[in-house]
């Protein structure tokens, strides 16, 4: 490998990172409009995540919202575990 292969290859890079790094300015610049567009058109979410508690590496409580009712969900292992919790308060 010579001098000049390796000219080309940090010049390849330089140049691949400033790309990834103008994309990254323009979103943070640009996008927060968009996507205030985004959630105007889609309207209010009926499903809110309230809280989750991560109980091992393989398995997850999920405290779920769905209109005017909680479910306690258990993730992990392959399956799911659904308790209804009734109306919130």
């Amino acid at each position: 490998m010579n001098f000049l292969d390796l000219a080309r290859a940090i010049f390849g890079l330089a140049f691949t990172l400033g790309l990834i790094g103008l994309a990254a300015w323009a979103a943070r610049r640009y996008a927060p409009q968009l996507m205030a567009k985004l959630n105007a058109e889609r309207g209010e979410r009926r499903l809110k995540v309230v809280e989750t508690l991560v109980l091992d590496p393989a398995r997850r409580l999920v405290l779920v919202q769905i209109d005017d009712e909680e479910r306690l969900i258990l993730l992990g292992e392959g399956r799911e575990l659904i308790e209804p919790r009734g109306p919130v308060q």
